[in-house]
């Protein structure tokens, strides 16, 4: 009796991980536009320090998205079970998916904003990087504070990022155990910061990786490969900074317009007959992305007409 217990026991352990990793890979997948804009952005927050000094930022950095998914999973679950505690009083009150669905929003916001940005301000981000050399170069200048501003701006960046993968994710665990909901989202939240951050600290050390390798003076044949290939390196190294940027921007219309279209049922029924077919996943990918891109320009209008007014009335 007490080994069919315990083998009972192995069974409903083995149950629950199988369910947490299918539902963390689902996660992961809803995720993938802010994963892709967290990695660009945090590779750029913490470049333009000394390069004996990257990594220890991206230390730094990594704990604090620690801290930042300690507060936003409790946070998340309190919200989850605040939703369970109303369904079982009869008050049928939505709470996860209208917050999923204003961290897909805020998704395609941050999209369109961003290609806003570089089209129409291109200068200031040339601006920011010449200002950026110039402190490094500068032996007036603090670096330990420059450092601690770059650490809390990424520290900043990664709490909203965060905040809109821990909500997509709980989004995804709708009628789950609450068991199943807190092991999903720490599983989530431990592989999206080692993942970001270890990714972020290779990026940043690419450069360096190609001048090692470049740096190989004998006449050899390995030696001739590491030299191209560290030349290689240093030459794709701008251009994959580029890549992850424009991936990133593509994934959080994507993502944000997915989240919309599934939690709107009027957007659902329109793409959903010509999301059956052979080509049903191009037609779906494409309707999301014109959601997401619509949605975002009319909220960065909305957003830029209300700072005007307010622009106006303080200079009254």
């Amino acid at each position: 009796m007490a080994g069919s217990s315990l083998f009972a026991l192995i069974d409903d352990i083995a149950t629950l991980l199988d369910d947490v990793s299918v539902m963390t890979k689902v996660a992961a997948r809803k995720t993938a536009g802010v994963l892709g804009d967290d990695l660009a952005l945090n590779a750029q927050q913490v470049t333009g320090v000394r390069a004996d000094r990257e990594l220890p930022v991206v230390w730094a950095v990594a704990k604090g998205s620690l801290v930042n998914k300690a507060i936003l999973v409790p946070a998340a679950l309190a919200i989850s079970a605040l939703e369970t505690w109303l369904h079982g009083r009869g008050y049928n009150v939505p709470l996860v998916t209208p917050l999923m669905m204003l961290g897909g929003a805020f998704l395609c916001f941050e999209g369109v904003e961003k290609l806003a940005h570089k089209f129409l301000h291109k200068g200031d981000d040339d601006q920011r990087h010449a200002e950026r050399m110039a402190a490094m170069q500068d032996g007036n200048v603090d670096m330990v504070a420059f450092e601690k501003d770059k650490v809390r701006g990424a520290i900043r960046t990664d709490f909203i990022l965060s905040a809109e993968i821990i909500v997509i994710s709980l989004g995804t665990l709708t009628g789950r155990t609450f068991t199943e909901q807190v092991l999903t989202l720490v599983a989530i939240s431990a592989i999206m910061t080692v993942g970001v951050y270890g990714l972020v600290g290779g990026i940043v050390k690419l450069d360096d990786a190609g001048l090692a390798l470049s740096a190989d003076a004998r006449d050899s044949g390995w030696a001739r490969f590491k030299r191209a290939f560290g030349r290689g390196i240093l030459y794709s190294a701008p251009y994959l900074m580029k890549f992850l940027s424009i991936a990133g921007t593509a994934a959080m219309f994507l993502v944000g317009g997915g989240i919309l279209v599934h939690s709107i049922p009027a957007l659902h029924h329109i793409i959903q007959p010509y999301a059956e077919g052979e080509l049903g996943w191009l037609w779906g990918s494409l309707f999301n992305a014109a959601v997401g891109v619509l949605t975002g320009a009319v909220i960065v209008a909305v957003v830029t007409l209300v700072s005007r007014l307010r622009g106006k009335r303080h200079g009254a």
